[in-house]
């Protein structure tokens, strides 16, 4: 029994700040870019996040590049 894994999907998770609570804490907020390249690299998907959000108001804070992997069992 093998289990095989196949490439699925990819998206690109942008966490930044809005602004600041009564208690000076961070209000933080994420949006998530769905069909990115599975194979795109590490660089180029880390610079397009801060282009992106280089045209925005808000502070980028994190940037997760999320891959999907579809696990089947090939017996």
């Amino acid at each position: 029994m093998a289990i095989v894994s196949a490439p699925s999907s990819a998206a690109l998770v942008l966490v930044y700040q809005t602004g600041v609570d009564l208690a000076g804490a961070p209000i933080t907020k994420q949006r998530t870019l769905n069909n990115i390249v599975y194979n795109a690299s590490n660089q180029a998907v880390y610079e397009a996040a801060h282009a992106i959000f280089g045209l925005s108001e808000y502070t980028l804070l994190d940037v997760y590049f999320r891959r999907t992997d579809e696990l089947t069992n090939e017996a």
